[in-house]
C-alpha cells in the first residue's frame, strides 16, 4: 500500500477548491492592507496637508512641481514622508533579508511594530488640540509613512502575485494590458481590479471617517493591520 492510501483503503486526495484555499486567503490578507493604505492616503492627503503616507508617487510629484515654483504646494511634509517611507522599508528589508520567503516571525514582528506606530500617530491626533500644526502633522504623517514603507516591503516578501499594497498603476497597466486583452479568456473580475477597488474603497472611507476626528480612520487601519497579524501569523502556511 502506497502513502497515498490511507489506512482504510481510501486514497487522500485534495479537492482543487482545497489547494486554493490558502491562495484566496492570503489575497483576502493582502486586499486588506490596500484597502488600509487608501485610508491612511485619505488622511495623510486631506487631514496632513496634502502628504501622501503609502503612495511615493505622489509625493515625488508634488515635490517636483513645488521646486519647479508650484505655488500653494507642500514641502516639507512630502519630503518627510518620503524620507520616512524609505527608512521603514529599509528597516524591513534589513529584517527579513536572512529569513525565508513568506510568513515567519519577523513578519509577525514587524507589522505588530507598526500597529504601534499607528496608535502612536492616532494618540498624537487626540492629545494634541492643534492637530492642524505642521510640525503635528509632519510627526504623524511620518509615522505613518515608515509603516507603510514597511508594509510595502513585507508585501514583496510574502509575494502574493499583483499585490503590492501600496502601487496601483502598475496593477492597473496589468488589468488593462493582460487580465482585458491578453491571449487567454479576458477577465474583468480577479485580483488586479479587486485590489484597485480596495483602495478605492479604503481612500472613500478614510474621508468619510476623517468628518468624525483624525483618529477614527487611523482607528480602522489599526484595527485592520492587527487582524491581518493576527491571522496571518496563525493561518498563512
Amino acid at each position: 500500500m502506497t502513502s497515498a492510501v490511507a489506512s482504510s483503503g481510501t486514497k487522500t486526495t485534495s479537492t482543487p477548491q482545497e489547494n486554493a484555499s490558502p491562495e484566496k486567503f492570503r489575497l483576502m490578507l493582502m486586499m486588506a492592507l490596500t484597502l488600509v493604505t487608501g485610508v491612511v492616503d485619505a488622511v495623510g492627503y486631506l487631514g496632513l496637508d496634502r502628504v501622501f503616507t503609502g503612495n511615493m508617487t505622489g509625493n515625488v510629484v508634488i515635490l517636483a512641481m513645488a521646486l519647479a515654483g508650484a505655488a500653494n504646494l507642500p514641502t516639507l511634509g512630502p519630503l518627510v514622508a518620503l524620507g520616512a517611507f524609505l527608512l521603514g522599508a529599509a528597516a524591513a528589508g534589513f529584517t527579513l533579508q536572512s529569513s525565508p520567503k513568506g510568513w515567519n516571525r519577523r513578519v509577525t514582528l514587524l507589522l505588530t511594530a507598526g500597529c504601534i506606530a499607528l496608535t502612536g500617530t492616532a494618540a498624537i491626533s487626540l492629545s494634541v488640540e492643534d492637530v492642524g500644526h505642521q510640525s503635528i502633522r509632519v510627526i504623524v504623517a511620518a509615522l505613518i509613512a515608515m509603516h507603510m514603507g514597511s508594509q510595502a516591503l513585507i508585501a514583496r516578501h510574502l509575494g502574493v502575485r499583483d499585490m503590492t499594497t501600496v502601487v496601483i498603476t502598475s496593477t492597473i497597466t496589468s488589468l488593462a494590458g493582460e487580465s482585458l486583452v491578453g491571449k487567454q479568456r479576458p477577465r474583468l473580475l480577479n485580483r488586479r481590479l479587486g485590489a484597485v477597488l480596495a483602495m478605492f474603497a479604503g481612500a472613500a472611507i478614510g474621508v468619510l471617517l476623517l468628518q468624525i476626528h483624525l483618529s477614527v480612520p487611523i482607528g480602522l487601519g489599526i484595527a485592520i493591520t492587527a487582524a491581518v497579524t493576527v491571522l496571518g501569523s496563525r493561518r498563512w502556511h
